[in-house]
């Protein structure tokens, strides 16, 4: 069953992806005055490979890794990306000639087309450019009952790096550099390390190794951690130093530390059961780290003082952030609060499919606790 589903899931998406393709041909090619626009055979020979690119790219990017592949795979991504702003820059492109038909204006559609599909491209390329360049955030977070030890002290968040065929070792030792540069006292490592895809997860987690800080570096799965097994994606990580975390407490002068798996705290029955199981001390701060802001009320209501988390990426970019901010409302980043509990949830520092983002930048977050 489980087969069926994923093999109609993939149907359904590239049905969507060769729509839209079929979407911006017609645009492209379409003439008022009829006829055909020249080349217009080569333009669809082009549109139909890129319409197939990202969902073969990825089929082979779960099974395999080499060189060639993961550079096919990045073309791909990025043409996903660029994709969506194409996309608008059509839709604009039709609502502009409609309107100008409606009010009998002579306008030029392919001269329309031309200059919106130029901006999208540009904006594409910024977001290509943007998603690599990774920013640190700054703030304050002030708890109630937090230890006398750790008023003054800072801990890095960083989630959603998504090692694979776009980003692989290299980048982790550029984001545990710039870690290490801030001299944290505790590093909080909210999922999705790895993309799910075909990768040497110990070879990966190599730069984890480096990453130290005096009280303690953590980590808990993410959803693409657990597609599957994600015994070796964790044991990887814990074989680097990084103390991971299954549903369970740990207490550093007197701050509670819990972990609870986004498999875990997806539903809320389960986060609710796994936060009872681990006897959080509700007159004593505690930090919550969970990979999504799925369910802030229920640690909320356990008592829980902050959640750290991430995989909201902010979208990364339209429409894909706006829809993320219909989902996740207030959580969907940085810090708010519900009830007595605080929640932060990053942006991530990676990407998920086209590694672009317009709107959302990627992160390292520095917390100051007081």
């Amino acid at each position: 069953m489980r087969v069926r589903q994923l093999i109609g899931f993939i149907a359904i998406i590239q049905t969507v992806i060769f729509l839209t393709h079929l979407f911006l041909y017609q645009t492209w090619t379409f003439l008022p005055a009829g006829g055909e626009t020249q080349g217009a055979f080569w333009i669809k020979l082009g549109l139909g490979f890129l319409s197939v690119s990202f969902i073969g790219a990825s089929l082979l990017a779960f099974r395999y890794t080499n060189p060639a592949l993961r550079a096919f795979y990045r073309m791909a991504a990025v043409w996903l990306g660029l994709l969506s702003f194409l996309f608008l820059a059509g839709v604009s492109s039709w609502i502009i000639f409609g309107v100008a038909r409606l009010a009998h204006l002579d306008v030029n559609f392919h001269g329309v087309v031309e200059v919106l599909f130029g901006v999208a491209a540009m904006a594409g390329l910024y977001a290509v450019f943007n998603a690599s360049w990774t920013r640190i955030t700054r703030t304050t977070v002030q708890l109630a009952n937090l230890p006398a030890a750790w008023k003054g002290r800072r801990a890095a968040l960083i989630s959603d790096l998504h090692l694979g065929h776009v980003r692989n070792g290299s980048f982790l030792r550029r984001m545990v550099a710039k870690i290490l540069k801030e001299e944290p006292d505790a590093i909080f490592i909210a999922g999705d390390l790895y993309d799910g895809t075909a990768i040497d997860a110990h070879r990966a987690a190599e730069p984890l190794s480096k990453l130290v800080a005096a009280h303690g570096v953590y980590f808990v799965a993410g959803n693409h951690e657990q597609f599957g097994d994600d015994s070796k994606y964790l044991n990887a990580i814990a074989a680097a130093g990084v103390r991971v975390l299954r549903n369970e407490k740990v207490e550093v002068d007197g701050l509670q530390i819990i972990g609870v798996p986004y498999r875990n705290a997806t539903q809320n029955g389960h986060l609710a059961s796994a936060l009872n199981d681990v006897h959080l001390d509700r007159n004593r701060a505690s930090i919550l780290l969970t990979h999504a802001p799925d369910h802030p009320e229920t640690a909320e209501a356990a008592g829980v003082s902050l959640q750290l988390s991430g995989h909201t990426h902010l979208g990364q970019f339209l429409p894909w952030s706006w829809i993320a901010r219909r989902i996740y409302r207030q959580f969907v980043y940085g810090l708010s609060r519900i009830g007595k509990m605080q929640v932060f949830t990053s942006s991530g520092a990676g990407t998920w499919g086209p590694p672009l983002r317009l709107g959302s930048n990627p992160e390292i977050v520095m917390l100051e606790f007081q």
